[in-house]
């Protein structure tokens, strides 16, 4: 055999040696990346940039301005809500589906109890907000529009529905998410 061949066989068999091992190692390979990857996604969901507010319990209700939801004048929060009153407000909208499942319970505390509860519309539109009140009935001693959303971030909401309990002007409770009859039994009995 001629060296040139025993070269050309001995290039040959290291080049499909290498293949092979990297046939071998490719799968471990992707696995490796793809578990690198999910650790990152993973770390990012934990360590969140996103702007949460934070709970305002027992703090003085923030102060604002908006208008009346049914005769649209300037409102401030100081004619909304008075000291030695319970109130509760509700933040919702007639696009959000668990707000109309809590509606009959809202409508059933206005009849039982001697509570204030105050409507916050939130980003929402007046004729759709009005054909929902009109539809499943009006609990709302007083509706406020918070057309842009600011205002429920200034008392530490997350979305709609949520409810604060407020006595003396200050947050006494807070419910996240739609109420329900477990809730609106604590809120008589925190009334009482």
């Amino acid at each position: 055999m001629d060296i040139s061949n025993i070269n050309i066989i001995w290039r040959f068999d290291k080049f499909f040696k290498k293949k092979i091992m990297k046939n071998k190692f490719l799968p471990y390979f992707i696995i490796l990346i793809f578990v690198i990857i999910f650790i990152i996604f993973y770390k990012g969901l934990e360590d969140s940039k996103i702007y949460t507010p934070k709970i305002n319990l027992n703090n003085e209700i923030p102060l604002f301005k908006t208008n009346d939801f049914y005769t649209s004048t300037s409102l401030n929060s100081l004619d909304i809500f008075k000291f030695n009153k319970t109130y509760l407000l509700n933040i919702w909208s007639s696009w959000c589906v668990p707000c109309k499942k809590e509606h009959s319970l809202l409508m059933n505390l206005n009849k039982e109890t001697e509570i204030n509860i105050i409507g916050m519309n939130y980003k929402d539109n007046k004729k759709n907000a009005e054909s929902f009140l009109k539809e499943l009935g009006d609990p709302y001693k007083r509706v406020f529009v918070d057309a842009e959303g600011t205002i429920a971030i200034e008392w530490g909401a997350y979305g709609v529905p949520e409810s604060f309990l407020i006595y003396n002007n200050k947050i006494i409770k807070k419910y996240i998410g739609p109420l329900n009859q477990q809730s609106i039994n604590e809120i008589k009995l925190l009334v009482k």
